[in-house]
């Protein structure tokens, strides 16, 4: 991009800028090629023969404007910790995992922890995963914490679990090394104290930048006592928009609407469990795993009536609530108990709310019927079914095939009328804007596919609807109408792109046009972001910084 000289405006006005030469995907002025920019607002659309004057003009040079992504469910700690520390989800063996441990322990005190994420044994040939003992071996006896993919469970060396010595005692405990449930959380609060506030920081900025550099301008942080903390939640609101995207935080904590506030959080919700993950085997299922013990369905973690009494207290205190759920069991246990808080408040107050939840991947007819009811938001991941879904996947792995292509409904909840906003919850899946909106796209069931008009909408338009209506605790109201779009008075938050595959429709193209290379391995090259915007300010540029 170029930047011309200024031209000369009124000199009492706002100062403004003219982004011109472009193409925009706005489908109300689907032949404008250029937008004004003034106050962090649109101020115009149209074509540049008819574009007004400004201070500041910016060349577009024939690259391709969109609104700006929204992330609706990120840890951003997690994800810079990921982004700059040991990596393993290329791993495909526990020798290989061994190897990557004993590298980035070799390079650390010895008195620090080993710490890494992404591993998925669901893919190895050999699903055999190293004990405590290896892992001792390959760290030199470093305390060592890996988070499997889903972060629901994780491998720990036998010093690290000697250094949580109640976590014996905690439901999810094995001696092997590999601990799920109540045990997971002792050892990840073990593991994530030792990093500092200096490494926090900058792992919060490493994650909010990769983020601005993929076009995504906002993110919901998920927080919650389990998750997080107190002081890491705080830390990461606190960078909102500050050069950087903003952070709308959901505190997941039961019956906590109070503290949500007092945090600054926009909601009550987030990663409230109701049930654990699949890569885990802890999601509620309504039947068993295909490939666990016998009988073994997962773990349900809140009542009906615990999901009754949190939404009552977010009633009570005008807070916007929401859980995790995954599993179908788990589903059913939350819609039993919106149920009983319509009982209370009605129906009406309860769809007023605008509650959320998040993950819903093993939906059936009636429990789309339930979102549908009680206006539930659901926050969804497409990159799950591209990573695991299939007749080959971990999801055919723990449910079987049947099971596994009827996860993750995406058509279906977007045809009855499911407002989707979707993310990443990264670390469990990178930031990848586009690469979400094509796993949509490119579904493994067909019949849950989406367009690609519907997908970028999920992930942009549909990031603000899932926000309260009216929250203004940061100075920013949320989830007005007018966010997410190019039109006169909108936000000025977009992106700017170099679209490799060409644009149809006013979107990029991101799936091949012969069906048989879509999905995982389509060789589409995805957008390439060139500017992000933020309410007028530049977020992300390429080549700078």
């Amino acid at each position: 991009m170029t930047n011309p000289s200024a031209l000369v405006t009124d000199s009492s006005a706002e100062p403004s800028t003219l982004y011109r030469g472009g193409r925009l995907y706005c489908p109300a002025e689907p032949r404008a090629t250029a937008l004004l920019v003034r106050g962090g607002r649109i101020a115009w659309v149209g074509a540049d023969a008819d574009a007004p004057r400004a201070d500041r003009v910016v060349e577009l040079d024939g690259a391709l404007v969109t609104p700006a992504f929204v992330d609706a469910h990120v840890h951003t700690t997690d994800t810079g910790l990921a982004l700059s520390g040991l990596d393993l989800s290329g791993v495909r063996s526990a020798g290989e995992l061994l190897a990557a441990v004993a590298a980035s322990a070799a390079t650390l005190p010895a008195d620090a922890v080993v710490l890494g994420h992404g591993w998925d044994e669901s893919g190895w040939a050999d699903r055999r995963v190293p004990d405590a003992a290896e892992l001792d071996r390959a760290a030199g006896g470093r305390r060592v914490y890996l988070s499997q993919a889903s972060i629901h469970s994780a491998l720990c060396s036998s010093a690290l679990l000697a250094a949580a010595p109640q976590v014996v005692r905690a439901p999810g405990y094995d001696p092997s090394g590999w601990v799920r449930r109540e045990a997971h959380h002792l050892v990840r609060e073990v593991a994530l104290g030792s990093v500092t506030a200096a490494q926090r920081r900058a792992a919060q900025e490493v994650a909010l930048r990769r983020a601005a550099s993929l076009g995504i301008a906002a993110v919901h942080e998920c927080g919650g006592p389990e998750i997080s903390g107190e002081e890491d939640f705080v830390a990461v609101l606190s960078r909102s928009g500050d050069g950087l995207p903003e952070v709308y935080g959901y505190w997941g904590e039961l019956r906590g609407a109070t503290r949500a506030r007092e945090l600054g959080a926009v909601g009550a919700g987030g990663d409230l469990f109701a049930d654990g993950a699949l890569g885990a085997r802890t999601a509620h299922l309504s039947e068993p795993y295909a490939d666990g013990e016998p009988g073994a369905c997962g773990h349900g973690y809140l009542s009906a009536e615990e999901v009754r009494d949190h939404l009552l207290d977010c009633a009570e205190q005008g807070v916007q609530g929401g859980f995790h759920a995954i599993g179908d069991a788990a589903l059913g246990t939350v819609l039993a108990g919106f149920a009983a808080a319509a009982e209370r408040l009605g129906v009406d107050r309860v769809r007023a709310a605008r509650h959320r939840v998040e993950h819903a991947e093993l939906m059936d007819k009636r429990l789309i019927a339930g979102f549908v009811e009680f206006g539930i938001v659901a926050s969804m991941q497409p990159a799950f079914d591209r990573l695991w879904g299939g007749d080959r996947g971990m999801y055919a792995a723990r449910l079987g095939v049947e099971r596994s292509l009827a996860s993750n409904p995406l058509g279906a909840m977007h045809a009855t009328g499911v407002t989707l906003a979707f993310g990443s919850d990264s670390p469990v899946t990178p930031l990848d804007p586009w690469g979400s909106v094509r796993a949509a796209v490119a579904h493994f069931n067909p019949a849950q596919r989406l367009t690609v008009r519907a997908a970028f909408a999920a992930h942009t338009r549909g990031g603000w609807r899932a926000l309260p209506e009216g929250w203004d605790g940061s100075g920013v109201v949320a989830g007005r109408p007018a966010e997410g779009v190019l039109a006169p008075g909108a936000a000025a938050t977009f992106a700017v792109w170099s679209t490799p595959a060409g644009v149809d429709g006013g979107l990029p193209v991101l799936v091949s046009a012969d069906p048989e290379p879509r999905g995982p391995g389509d060789p589409t090259p995805l957008p390439v972001c060139r500017r992000t915007v933020l309410r007028g300010s530049v977020i992300f540029e390429e080549g700078v910084g």
